[in-house]
């Protein structure tokens, strides 16, 4: 019998248990952008009235889908990992890749003998009969090379077997698993034997890593690990630390990455579905907090530096795991991450084993975190047969209905907290939409409105996954329009249009626009560039808020300035090639970034996170009035970049919190701030975080904005 694989940690021998909101746009010059369309079209059934609006721009686009978008985790504790059924499952859900060989197992395993002290090794699955697999899947290997108990030369004579002996070409390479927990915080799950557990100790060796596997096959691509901000043990210095595990590593290897992973799991004490599925809301804003760590470390080099969510899943064990709620999770999961700029999402796991037997939703839950089934049972409770599909496979399965490798994913909105909406512009020119309904009770009626798509009037394709299906089902006579389409309670469908004869991206005689650069920022203007494109007559530039564009910049040429920005301000940009008739090609890739504070400011602002703990932390702020005359009676103004971020307690200062928004009072009988920069006036709080925890961008002392300190 198996065990709940819990995440990051080794088991005994035999029983192996699981290891923007962006600023306002500029003014537009010109209405380029084509109007809201509510498309319409003939139905065979009466459909409900709408309850729900989406809008999908596809003139906004979120990236390219790659193709490892897609992935599994795959264990050498499973016995079942290699079964023909396994690949045969994977190839028909467009799974491109699958990782190996097993979380916190990675750290103990050693390939060349195919053992892991302390833990267990399933007959048949060695690496070569997983390379077996992968390639019946036609997916790439995600490759963990031992860190805890192995070394640089060990890792780089797998690199040489894998890519010079045997030819499997395995690209993505990481540098163990889950290594920050160590001990090093004083919580240990990851076998360690380094003597020093600290930050800085695996940055070193990460680089000593790269060199000696880069040397045998300088065409791999290595990986360090991160935690998620707003994760444990992110925002916490160890003992003789310059920082947290995040900045101190970051700060040593971005020359020498190629990638960083992260693991993120909806984790909370209120393990229901529901709960889970709100949590998604916070990881947009933690891998944007990823990106802005690597930006700050890796400078103009940071587009190279990819981001894999080597793991994901609702929790750690004890929450909602097999049952059709977890299907839905992973679907909008998948896409939330592929749409927030990761490149690869990973599955946990692909067979696990049951845990606690619950009903959900009329089913029973095997507890299990597993996409497939092991055939095992908690007491009289056995699951079905070896690789029969949970429901989060099928979610899974129901974003490869939604686009493939190349496609483009764009931006989508929806009105309702309870229905997520995801989008994709096909190389082909359809649109396919995605809306997941999280109502357990009831149904949802969609009103579907675009911009920058036509959709033509033909009936669209719809498939559909809810309570009665045994597999994604095809829908398409249903009745539902391009303008109007009801999603069952607790279900999912997948629409796909196809574009107006004449209209979209295809009718350009433009290229698509290479993702814009940002060549330098003030804190009020930025000049972008980017790589040209045949056919193109001039380009625009948009701005994106929610699924909305406005038009920023214009230009003949490949280079803009964007001026009148407000300091601090983040702003997500994408470009457009027009050919001569005005016809717009797809949009590039997207550029963020964030406007600075003025050099010449009269007044300075230093923020300081002395210490965190995960969802807590203390700051400490320091003002000097740099103008020429006196300030008596202070305020100090600040928004927090994320919604779940404030101000708990505070000294030597009066504090006031209405939203984002912190207004900071100075105390009674206050001395005045001396001109010139003379004195200084110093302010601390208690703080909470519900998720990342990224410092504000720009303060204000009496409503002017403050250079940093």
């Amino acid at each position: 019998m198996a065990l709940l694989h819990r995440p990051g940690r080794p088991a005994p021998a035999g029983r192996p248990r699981r290891l923007a909101r962006t600023a306002a746009a500029l003014a537009a010059t010109l209405a380029l952008l084509p109007p809201l369309v509510a498309a319409g079209g003939a139905s065979a059934q009466e459909v409900p009235a709408a309850d729900v609006d989406v809008h999908v721009n596809t003139q906004a686009a979120l990236g390219r889908l790659s193709d490892t978008a897609r992935g599994v985790n795959a264990a050498v504790w499973d016995s079942h990992m290699n079964d023909p059924e396994v690949a045969a499952l994977m190839k028909t859900a467009d799974v491109g890749a699958m990782r190996y060989p097993g979380g916190s197992y990675a750290d103990i395993y050693h390939w060349e003998t195919h053992t892991a002290p302390g833990g267990y090794v399933a007959p048949g699955t060695g690496f070569d009969a997983f390379m077996g697999t992968v390639r019946a899947t036609g997916a790439q290997p995600i490759l963990i090379a031992n860190y805890g108990s192995g070394t640089p030369e060990e890792a780089a004579g797998w690199v040489r077997y894998a890519n010079v002996t045997k030819n499997y070409g395995a690209k993505y390479w990481e540098i163990g698993n889950e290594i920050y927990g160590n001990g090093h915080y004083g919580s240990g799950w990851e076998h360690d034997e380094h003597a020093d557990k600290s930050p800085r100790e695996y940055a070193r060796q990460v680089r000593a890593y790269a060199a000696a596997m880069k040397a045998v096959d300088p065409t791999v691509k290595i990986g360090a690990v991160l935690t998620a901000p707003g994760n444990w043990p992110d925002g916490i210095t160890g003992e003789g630390d310059p920082g947290d595990w995040n900045h101190t590593v970051l700060s040593q290897v971005t020359d020498v990455i190629d990638f960083v992973t992260v693991h993120w799991y909806a984790g909370g004490s209120d393990t229901s579905a529901d709960t889970a599925m709100s949590r998604l809301t916070r990881l947009p804003g933690e891998l944007r907090e990823v990106r802005a760590q690597i930006d700050r470390y890796a400078g103009a080099d940071s587009p190279r530096i990819g981001i894999a969510l080597t793991e994901v899943n609702t929790n750690t064990g004890g929450a909602q795991l097999t049952a059709r709620p977890n299907g839905l999770f992973a679907a909008d999961a998948f896409m939330t991450a592929l749409e927030n700029g990761v490149f690869n999402v990973d599955w946990w796991n692909t067979h696990n084993g049951p845990g606690a037997i619950t009903t959900v939703d009329g089913e029973t839950d095997y507890g299990d975190m597993g996409m497939l089934a092991s055939g095992s049972c908690t007491g009289d409770v056995c699951q079905p047969a070896p690789n029969t599909p949970f429901h989060p496979y099928y979610g899974m399965k129901m974003t490869g209905e939604l686009g493939t490798a190349g496609d483009t994913m764009v931006a989508a909105a929806s009105s309702a907290q309870d229905l997520s909406a995801h989008a994709v512009h096909r190389r082909d020119g359809r649109l396919s939409v995605l809306l997941i309904n999280k109502n357990p009770d009831a149904a949802r009626t969609v009103d579907l409105a675009y911009a920058g798509f036509s959709p033509s009037a033909a009936a669209p394709e719809v498939s559909r996954y809810a309570r009665g299906d045994s597999d994604i089902t095809d829908v398409t006579d249903s009745g539902a329009s391009a303008s109007r389409v009801t999603v069952p309670p607790y279900g999912m469908l997948t629409v796909t249009l196809t574009p107006k004869s004449g209209t979209g991206p295809g009718a350009s005689a433009a290229g698509i626009a290479g993702t814009p650069r940002l060549e330098a920022v003030t804190d009020t203007t930025a000049r972008l560039s980017w790589a040209g494109t045949t056919g193109a007559a001039r380009y625009l530039v948009q701005e994106r808020d929610g699924a909305h564009t406005y038009l920023v910049g214009e230009t003949t040429g490949t280079s803009v300035t964007l001026r009148n920005l407000p300091p601090g301000s983040t702003h997500t940009v994408n470009v457009l090639a027009a050919d001569s008739a005005g016809r717009l090609a797809a949009p590039s890739d997207p550029l963020t970034f964030t406007t600075g504070t003025p050099a010449d400011a009269a007044c300075t602002v230093d923020y300081h996170r002395d210490t965190s703990w995960g969802n807590g932390f203390v700051a400490t702020v320091s003002v000097r009035n740099l103008s020429d005359t006196p300030i008596t009676g202070w305020t100090v103004d600040w928004d927090w970049p994320t919604d779940g971020q404030s101000v708990s307690s505070g000294w030597n200062a009066t504090f006031h919190q209405s939203g984002r928004h912190v207004r900071v009072t100075a105390p009674e009988n206050a001395g005045p701030l001396a001109p010139d920069g003379a004195s200084t006036a110093s302010f601390g709080f208690v703080g909470a975080n519900d998720g990342p925890n990224p410092d504000p961008t720009v303060f204000r002392l009496n409503g002017t904005v403050c250079a940093g300190g």
